[in-house]
This record gives C-alpha cells, sequence and structure tokens, in this order.
C-alpha cells in the first residue's frame, strides 16, 4: 500500500493518555497524514522511571487507546529490538519500508530540548520532517540556547503545531493512581479500567 505521508510518535507511553492522542490527531489533520503509527519504547536512553511498566503492558494500552481512530495504528518495532531505543534506528526503518512517502516526526518541547543529546542527529533530519506540538502562545523563539545547539538544517526541517493546552502528564497520572486520585478524563476509559483492573502505579 502506497502511503504519501506517514506520521511516526513514538516514546515510553507510561501510560498513554489524550494529551498524546489530542497531539497525534492535531498533526494528522493539520499536515494531512494518512497514517499516524505510536511506537512505545522498549528501554527508553533518556528515561529512568522506576515505575516503568513492561513493555507488553504499555503496547496493549496504546492499542487500546488508538483502536477507535482508523488513521492510528500502534507498531512494536522497538519493543522487539534489543537493547537501547534509538529514534534514528526506527526512522531509518519506516524510510526503508515506504520509501515513496513524506515521513514526520512527532514530538514534544519535552523532547526537543534534550533533542541534541540523541543519537545521530544529523541523520535525523536527513529521515524526516519534525512536528512540534506547542501549547496555546508558547513562543519557541525565545528559547535562543536549544535554537544554538540545534544544527541549522534542523530548523529548515521542524514545524511547530500548537494544540489545545491540556495539563495532563504520564508521571501525574502515575503519582494520582499511586496516592488514589482520580484520574478519569484524563486517559481514555479502556485504558483507566486496564491499570486500576492489573493495579499498575500501585505504592507499596
Amino acid at each position: 500500500m502506497t502511503i504519501a505521508s506517514l506520521g511516526i510518535m513514538g516514546g515510553t507511553f507510561n501510560p498513554i493518555h489524550y494529551g498524546h492522542l489530542i497531539a497525534a490527531e492535531c498533526a494528522r489533520v493539520e499536515f494531512q497524514l494518512e497514517q499516524v503509527i505510536f511506537i512505545p519504547a522498549r528501554i527508553p536512553p533518556h528515561k529512568e522511571d522506576w515505575d516503568l511498566l513492561n513493555q507488553a503492558e504499555r503496547y496493549r494500552m496504546v492499542e487500546m487507546a488508538v483502536g477507535s481512530n482508523p488513521a492510528f495504528q500502534v507498531s512494536d518495532l522497538e519493543m522487539k529490538r534489543e537493547g537501547v531505543s534509538y529514534t534514528v534506528d526506527t526512522l531509518d526503518h519506516y524510510c526503508r519500508c515506504y520509501p515513496a512517502s513524506q515521513i514526520f516526526f512527532i514530538m514534544g518541547l519535552d523532547s526537543l530540548f534534550i533533542l541534541d543529546t540523541w543519537k545521530d542527529i544529523e541523520r535525523l533530519t536527513q529521515l524526516c520532517r519534525f512536528i512540534i506540538v506547542t501549547r496555546p502562545g508558547y513562543n519557541i523563539n525565545e528559547e535562543v540556547q536549544i535554537r544554538e545547539r540545534l544544527p541549522a538544517d534542523f530548523w529548515s526541517q521542524a514545524d511547530f503545531l500548537e494544540i489545545p493546552g491540556l495539563d495532563i502528564s504520564s508521571s501525574d497520572i502515575r503519582m494520582r493512581v499511586a496516592k488514589g486520585k482520580p484520574i478519569r478524563y484524563m486517559l481514555p476509559e479502556t485504558v483507566e479500567s486496564y491499570i486500576r483492573q492489573k493495579y499498575f502505579y500501585r505504592e507499596g
């Protein structure tokens, strides 16, 4: 099947929440992406969460979250890979699988600010365009340091996308579950039910 434009969204998804889904959907519509593939990381190189669920459980939650959107898919590519998951290897894989497609990598500001530490950033800029999602009113031009740390080629391949501001994070969801606080309306109901059923993120 030929796909003209393909979006890739990587992450630990520990757990996936509405912030991830809204970012992906806004990117899909704005950039006319035919598909968005969510790729849970097996061993992420830049995160050391003590409460990181195993890969099968995180994959299952992403699968539940994206199932109602025919344009969304989930891939276990990085989970099958031995060792640390590097984005450059994942994007190289999809460029080889879809040589006629324009690849877009969807990322948040938290990833942008550490992007200079990622493996082979110069190669990354050759493999894809970057969609950087921001909250309303954010001005990246104020971030002089990050502009200086990244190669000029990156900025020519980067687009900024303002999305509705949702103050939701995976770490906050985990904290709320551990403290017995509600997480309803922060993530899909199927994922919430699965977390409670499996007693994920509980203290003790």
